[in-house]
């Protein structure tokens, strides 16, 4: 009790405090969307009886979770694609949608590429280009190559929700217009910066914002470059021990 007293008040004067009911729910004209944190970029979505997997992968564990009814997948990198773990919440009729690049691998999954819209059991899941401007292993190599991983805009009972996938503050997530919900990654050297994740949700504007895929960043930077701006910015915990 004393140990995770003191943790909670590390956190707190760091700039920041994780809440600890990690799932949140959205109300919609659809009835609620549960979303629920698991590891990293894997999350687990709920609405109308229906179980969707963004990015299962390892180390989250599935064990106890329902199955999926669709798998989001949005890259080749192994924190995103996971074939395993894709077996663990699969059920006999899950769909899968992925970025092409993904599909040579997970030959099961149906493409989504950007700019692609697909309609699923009240869900309206348009692809979002996902890339690196300026960040790569070697010059002129990027991490995330223009047109290879999508972010996705899913649509439920007229409640817009963005995930980024991995991503610079490209000019594409900058135009995204009326998103009431965004989880928005940051991280080096493969994404982006806390100031260039929040300079991003500034232009863009969602109503709500949650980080996602931050292992390492000093998430207080975020939110103190948010105040004042009207995002309501909600801190969960993606890495449980």
């Amino acid at each position: 009790m004393k140990a995770s007293l003191v943790l909670i008040f590390l956190l707190v004067i760091a700039g920041y405090a994780f809440a600890t009911d990690t799932t949140q729910v959205f109300p919609t004209s659809a009835g609620p969307v549960k979303i629920t944190p698991l590891y990293h970029a894997s999350t687990l979505i709920e609405a109308g009886g229906k179980f969707i997997y963004l990015d299962p992968a390892k180390p989250a564990n599935f064990e106890g979770q329902p199955k999926a009814d669709l798998v989001l997948i949005t890259d080749i990198h192994g924190d995103h694609m996971d074939p395993a773990s894709l077996t663990a919440v699969s059920k006999p009729g899950t769909e899968i949608f992925a970025a092409p690049a993904v599909v040579k691998t997970v030959t099961s999954a149906q493409p989504i590429a950007n700019g692609e819209t697909k309609n699923w059991q009240g869900w309206t899941i348009k692809a979002i280009p996902a890339y690196n401007l300026t960040r790569g292993p070697a010059p002129g190599k990027f991490y995330h190559d223009k047109g290879r991983g999508n972010g996705y805009v899913l649509t439920y009972g007229g409640v817009r929700f963005y995930f980024s996938g991995d991503t610079e503050a490209i000019p594409e997530m900058r135009a995204l217009k009326n998103i009431d919900v965004a989880f928005v990654c940051m991280n080096l050297p493969y994404t982006m910066t806390p100031e260039e994740a929040a300079d991003a949700v500034l232009a863009f504007h969602p109503k709500v914002v949650i980080p996602y895929h931050y292992r390492g960043s000093d998430l207080s930077v975020f939110q103190n470059k948010l105040k004042g701006s009207g995002i309501e910015v909600r801190l969960l915990d993606w890495y449980p021990k």
